[in-house]
Formats: C-alpha cells, structure tokens, sequence
C-alpha cells in the first residue's frame, strides 16, 4: 500500500484550522470526500471495537475503522482531518423536544432566570418585558415572554395580571411558564380572550382567581391557559420560516442533527413541508401530531422516510400537567409547600382517559407510533395500563411507544414498562433545574427519585433523554452533565443511586434515542452505510472528568456529511 501510494502520490495540502490538518492524496479504491483520523472517536456500536478512522462520501459513512485500511479510500480530493485530542461522535439526537415551538418563542422577550436568563425576582420580569418593548421598531399588537419559573422567583408566586398591568394596561400580554402548562396574562388580554368572573373553569384547566371572588387573577393553568397562546399564531409566514431557520441552527450549535417536534399542529406540518422543500433545513425534524379529537385519531399516520428533512413519525397525547408546576397527576398527594391547595391535591387528568384508551387501540391497529407526555405516576398508570389492553387487542409487536417525560415513574413502572416495550423518554434535565424546588413539593424520598435512570438500567429497558426544548435550552452537554451527576441548583446530588454513567448517557442521546425514532439502521452510530451525522467535540467525554461534562464545546456539527456548525 505504502509503495503505490509514493508511485501516484500527487500533493500534499496542509491548511491549519484548529489545528487540524488537511491533506490529499491520490488514486483511492473508492475515493471518500472527507476521512477523519483519530484515537478519541466513539462509534457507540454495540461491539466496541477500537475504531481510529471515519470516511464519509457525500451523506453518507462509507468506512469505519482502522487507520492503515482508511487509506485505500484517500485520493487526491479527499479533505483528511486529524482530529487530535477532539473527539468525533454520531450527531446527538433529540429525543423530545418542540422544535416550531422553539423557533416561536426565539424572538420574544426571554424571562427565564439563570442559568437560561437574568430574571430573579418580579420587578426583574416586568423590566425585562419593559426593555422589550422599547427594542421593538413598532408597537406589539400582542406582547409575548417566555420562561418565567414562580419556584426561582424570590416571590415564589405567578405573576399575576396586577403586576402585568404595570408593563401596559393597553396591549394585551402572555407570559408563558417555563414549563409551558401555565400562563399569566395582564387585564387587557382577560378582556380580549372574553375570560371574566362568569368563565367557568374548562376540563383539564384553572382560571386563578383573586382571592375571595371569582375575578379572575390572570393566572391560566392546563386548558385554561390555551386561549392565551392565540398570538403565537399570528406571525407572518415569512417572519416563521426565518425563525424556523434561525431555530436550526440553533439546534445545530448543540451537536443535534435530528431534532424533534413533539406536538405539532397540522399548519406547521404543512408550512414545514412547503419551505423545506424551497431549501431544506441543516438538520432532520421528526413530527408528531398533537391529537385531541376523533378525526385526528383517523387522519394519524407513521412515514417511513424523510421528504426534504422532514418526517411525520406519528402522533402525540398529554395526559397530565408538571411537576414544577404542581399539575403532573399523581396518586400520592403533593406536600402543601405554602400553596392553598388542600392537603390531599394530587392534580388531574389532562384528557378523557376513555378517549385517550380507544385512541392508542386505533393507532396500534393502524401501526401508528405514539409518544405520550406523562409526568405523574398515575399519568403513567393510565398510559401503561392503556398500552397493555391495546397490545392484547392488537397483538402489536414493535410498536415503541414513548413515555414522554416519566418523571415520577415508579420502579414497578419501569418493569411493566419492560414488559410491554415502552420506552421512557426522561427529562433529566429536572435534577438541575428544578431538584430543590422537587424536594419541597414532593419530600425528599419521592425527589430522589425524579427521573429514575438508574431503575431503568438494572432493568435492561431501553430509553432516552432531552431537555425539551424550549422548556430549557437544547443543551446536550448540559443534559449529559445533569444525568450523570444529578447535582441540584445549591449543588446538592439529587438520587445519587440514579446516576448513570456517561456511555449510558451518551447512549440515550445516540443510538437508544435513533431506536426510539425507528433508525437505529440509519443514524445513532458511526458506521459503514449509515447517515454522516456527526459531531465534533474539544474533548472525550468518556475521559473527562464527569462533573467537567458540561464545559465541553461542540466545535463542529455534521449532518448528512456537510458542515452545518462551526465554533466561532
């Protein structure tokens, strides 16, 4: 090999960018346009052999290997990159996540407190929402924020519609909860959305009311809460695709090449499929139709492919609210935590259990995929339950259903789930972002618990993470960091014994997380015949220290073998 590689060797190029380096070489068996070398790439296949080089041609991986047999595939247009000390990954995969509903709030007025944000108190909020609208070119006909948490206010309460008012009492405002199942809106929008003290609560929602009347206070939990995202609807359809884009590469910035749309309207299936095939997006996104009524149930469906990027996987239920929020459904009460809820509140049911029973029996029959949002144990009895009756009616095998969120999933949950090949997707972001805020409303045993990987694990059932988009941000390092250390807030561990390790993490945004899409034959893992979805990062994360996991850096995003990312 060395002797015909002297004889047709042509030029040698070096060009340094990051200290990488880039050479070509000649007459190849089969040429590769880029072929990557190095001793910290991590395939996350099964067999774990030792692979020190990658070559990709086009979209896809034509070899993964060793060094010295990656050399048949260079040619004198091949692009080889030493990667050093970084490492090379398969390109993280969101598991759950709400990508339309990411590229909707990544223009308004951001009123998350730190880390995410700066706002600590509620003077701080409405100065945020103040600030905001003097930045605007023109007046809002609706002013929108986003990611307020009551539990990191140094109030600890909602804002209400007195504290809006003081923003402006002329345009109406909604502020949407960080965990997007409450929001608070001011007078003026009370007044538009028609919702006064003769509204009655709708099922599966509060309206708040001031204390000692039926005024409302502005406060909209669940349901109830749905009239106040009307303006979220009113952007122009050129302002949407712009934000769509700018929301890609948003994602791409985190190492994520397949994202997904947990709850997608049928306009935005549409509008997606109408400008990705204008100029498709840099990454992949995997939609799930949110349903709520009977047609929906018959329209519902599961694509086998992407059409420009762009795959309806299936179809999406929310059975409860959150535990931050105090309306994940639970069969054990909520402590009292200074509410005046009574002191056996265990919140409610999202949707008609019936309704919710007789449409995963369809959707099974019919070989449609479905996720289900469930964050309250007796949320996830009613899923589980429901799932082992549709199976024994459809004997459907295979069929991945998704436990979304399984946030208070109990250990006789998780073997149940065993059973019938669910797979829990955690949002084990929770630990971090709100385990000291869990441990007031649940007690500490019930907190420990929150998001039990680690039961997972011991039970050999296959599942996922995320963050959820845009609940917290798309941040993997951060999502591998909090799985792996479950450090809270004041940097207390939250369920040491749910800790896991960083290849079972790495695997549960990798090719655990491709599993649950239905590609584990396609994306997930570096090898031959697979997606060249890839990412590059300045260290191994299996080396590092693994309470430094969330100081790594993305340096490139690869999708589909083209750039898509690169660190300033």
């Amino acid at each position: 090999m060395t002797t015909k590689y002297n004889k047709y060797f042509i030029a040698s190029i070096i060009l340094a960018f990051n200290s990488t380096v880039w050479a070509s070489f000649d007459d190849a068996i089969d040429s590769a346009d880029s072929v990557f070398f190095g001793n910290n790439i991590i395939t996350m296949e099964d067999d774990d052999s030792p692979v020190d080089a990658i070559a990709i041609k086009g979209s896809k991986i034509i070899f993964s290997g060793k060094r010295a047999q990656a050399k048949a595939y260079i040619s004198k247009s091949t692009i080889i990159v030493e990667l050093g000390d970084k490492a090379l990954l398969p390109g993280f995969i969101d598991a759950h996540g709400h990508f339309t509903g990411t590229a909707r709030f990544i223009n308004f007025a951001n009123l998350s407190s730190p880390p995410v944000g700066t706002v600590q108190n509620i003077d701080d909020l409405i100065s945020q929402l103040k600030g905001f609208v003097a930045a605007q070119t023109q007046t809002p006909s609706w002013i929108i924020g986003y990611g307020y948490d009551e539990s990191l206010l140094a109030e600890k309460r909602h804002p209400t519609r007195a504290d809006l008012d003081k923003v402006s009492s002329e345009i109406p405002i909604t502020i949407i909860h960080v965990s997007h199942h409450f929001t608070s809106v001011n007078s003026r929008a009370l007044q538009t959305l028609n919702i006064n003290a003769e509204s009655k609560d709708p099922k599966g929602g509060v309206i708040r009311r001031i204390a000692g009347s039926k005024q409302p206070n502005g406060v909209l939990e669940e349901t109830a809460a749905y009239p106040a995202y009307y303006p979220l609807s009113k952007i122009s359809p050129d302002e949407f695709e712009q934000a769509l884009r700018k929301s890609a590469d948003y994602y791409a910035s985190f190492g994520i090449t397949t994202a997904q749309d947990g709850a997608a309207s049928s306009n935005d299936i549409n509008f997606l499929r109408t400008i990705s095939a204008n100029k498709r997006l840099p990454i992949d996104i995997s939609l799930y139709q949110r349903i709520a009524t009977p047609k929906q149930i018959t329209a519902a469906r599961t694509e086998q492919d992407y059409r420009n990027g762009i795959k309806v996987a299936g179809a999406k239920f929310s059975l409860d609210g959150s535990p931050q929020g105090r309306t994940a459904w639970l069969t054990k009460p909520y402590l009292k935590n200074g509410t005046n809820h009574a002191l056996d509140y265990i919140a409610y049911p999202t949707i008609d259990p019936d309704f919710y029973q007789s449409a995963i029996k369809t959707l099974l029959k019919n070989k449609v995929q479905f996720i289900t949002h469930a964050n309250g144990d007796a949320a996830i009895d009613l899923m589980l339950n429901s799932l082992e009756l549709a199976v024994k009616e459809s004997a459907s095998t295979d069929h991945r259903s998704v436990i979304i969120h399984a946030q208070l999933m109990r250990e006789d949950q998780i073997k149940q789930a065993k059973t019938l090949d669910a797979i829990p997707s955690f949002f084990s972001a929770h630990p971090f972002f709100w385990g000291d805020w869990h441990r007031l409303n649940f007690g500490d045993k019930r907190a420990q618990n929150i998001s039990p990987l680690a039961w997972a694990e011991k039970t050999d059932l296959r599942f996922t993470i995320h963050n959820d988009s845009p609940i917290v941000p798309p941040n993997m390092m951060r999502l591998l960091w909090v799985s792996t250390n479950r450090l809270t807030r004041s940097g207390k561990v939250l369920g040491p014994e749910q800790r896991v390790s960083v290849e079972t993490a790495l695997r549960a945004i990798t090719i655990d997380a491709a599993y649950q899409n239905f590609e584990e034959d396609t994306k997930g893992s570096l090898r031959a015949g697979k997606q060249a979805d890839m990412v590059i990062l300045s260290e191994n994360p299996l080396n590092v220290d693994k309470t430094q996991l969330h100081k790594l850096t993305v340096l490139k995003t690869i999708a589909r073998g083209k750039i898509i990312f690169s660190a300033p």
